[in-house]
């Protein structure tokens, strides 16, 4: 049973990694000095993904970071919650919605690498460590020759396995890297032409319950309304494909001239076999082309692979 919290108190739910704290108490800071008199208190929160070791592919993916959070909003547990968008499983449950979207951080992959070393110069045959499949099968359709190494762990945490594993590199998001102030680590940043970022990378998303106008309204002034067209342009896209972490699936939605962007990818995972697509129109038809450009990548033979990953 949920209790009676006072109109001037939120409950913030987050996980408890240091990215995630960052995130929260960035909220929880926006959220008090926008709403004076309003006291936000953090709710920690273990969710299934980080209890497992294994890689994130191997278990679904989609939802390990947030399934919990979500059930503590319905429960009336916590009265928000903040996650990192890519997290996001591709449904939203019944009763929960989000409800703003801060000003996207870089979203672009990043290298942190032995002695600083740029992506030109790892060497043939170089291990490089990485959590998603996305980023594997888009090195080794540029490397071939690269051997992936999986990672698991918060930030910090594959941080310090370059060396504890031997690693020439590994990839992480910049957004998190920024966030923490850790950018002077990174040797290079991957520009979207060259590695494709996964769908929302680098935006944060608050959910509440559908129900509750008072959040909504305590929280409202955080949305950045470029923000959410990119990023639901790149979710109506995943949807349409409705992929999880098993599929190397990348989008990246940008603003320019007062038009819409959208290139995206679906790829197989050893690389081989990479599908591409690029989309332009109005702001106002994001979720539109994001539906088109999936339909286009399934006709170009996206479909294959997803098949293919289903009948595993």
């Amino acid at each position: 049973m949920s209790r009676q919290i006072p109109k001037n108190k939120l409950r913030l739910g987050t996980r408890a990694s240091l990215l995630a704290l960052r995130q929260a108490n960035w909220v929880k800071a926006k959220v008090e000095g926008q709403n004076p008199g309003v006291e936000v208190t953090l709710v920690h929160i273990k969710t299934q993904g980080d209890k497992i070791e294994v890689p994130l592919f191997d278990v679904g993916g989609k939802g390990l970071f947030v399934k919990e959070i979500e059930e503590a909003l319905l429960g009336g547990e916590v009265d928000l919650a903040v996650h990192s968008a890519k997290d996001l499983p591709i449904l939203i449950p019944e009763g929960l919605a989000l409800i703003a979207f801060p000003e996207r951080e870089d979203p672009r992959d990043a290298l942190i690498s032995k002695d600083g070393r740029t992506w030109a110069k790892i060497p043939w045959g170089g291990r490089v460590g990485t959590s998603s499949l996305r980023r594997q099968a888009q090195l080794l359709n540029i490397r071939p020759d690269l051997e992936i190494v999986p990672l698991r762990g918060n930030l910090d945490t594959r941080i310090k396995k370059l060396a504890t594993l031997n690693l020439d590199a590994i990839i992480l998001a910049s957004a998190g890297l920024r966030r923490m102030g850790w950018e002077d680590q990174v040797a290079e940043f991957f520009e979207p032409e060259v590695m494709l970022p996964a769908i929302g990378q680098g935006v944060l998303a608050i959910e509440a319950r559908l129900k509750d106008k008072r959040v909504q309204h305590l929280v409202a002034s955080l949305n950045h309304p470029p923000t959410q067209l990119c990023f639901m342009a790149e979710r109506a896209f995943l949807q349409r494909l409705g992929g999880g972490c098993q599929v190397p699936i990348a989008g990246l939605a940008q603003l320019a001239s007062g038009r819409l962007n959208l290139s995206a990818l679906v790829a197989a995972a050893d690389g081989r076999e990479v599908i591409r697509g690029k989309l332009e129109g109005p702001l106002a038809q994001g979720e539109v082309l994001g539906r088109r450009l999936a339909e286009e990548l399934l006709e170009k033979g996206a479909r294959d692979i997803l098949n293919e990953v289903e009948q595993r």
